[in-house]
């Protein structure tokens, strides 16, 4: 005996809409994801970073915030053998240990690293890792977590 198959296009055609509408309904109710907050840092020539609209910069976040760092490196007078200019260092201004995951050399040019913010709400220092000049100890700025 042959199956019907009429009554088989019948059934798919008939749930098929039901189907598409459960997808987009589905799809719909979904909140969408939050963009990554990106914090842009110049990594000066003059061996100091810096952010637009503040004199002594720093970065303010909330505890765990996922984050785009969009870093600018400018040439300073040296370079690294691996072509390094600066470095970028995170480390908690208590005890001056490094945080994981938080650092990176940085090389002329616009880099991007995507980083999620430390979970304890206390107050780090970011560091140039990079001898990048006479100045480089000064190579400084404040990250503050808040929680």
């Amino acid at each position: 005996m042959r199956p019907n198959t009429g009554f088989l296009k019948t059934m798919f055609l008939w749930r098929w809409p039901l189907v598409a509408l459960a997808l987009c309904a589905s799809a719909w109710g979904q909140s969408p994801q939050p963009a990554l907050r990106v914090i842009e840092i110049l990594a000066d020539h003059d061996s100091r970073y810096k952010m637009a609209g503040q004199k002594q910069p720093v970065i303010t976040v909330k505890a765990g915030e996922p984050l785009t760092l969009r870093i600018t490196a400018k040439k300073a007078k040296n370079v690294n053998r691996d072509g390094a200019i600066h470095g970028f260092s995170l480390l908690r201004a208590k005890d001056r240990s490094p945080v994981d995951g938080w650092d990176f050399l940085l090389k002329p040019g616009v880099q991007e690293f995507s980083v999620t913010a430390p979970n304890e709400a206390v107050e780090y220092v970011v560091v140039c890792t990079v001898i990048c000049s006479q100045d480089h100890e000064g190579m400084e700025m404040k990250l503050v977590v808040q929680p």
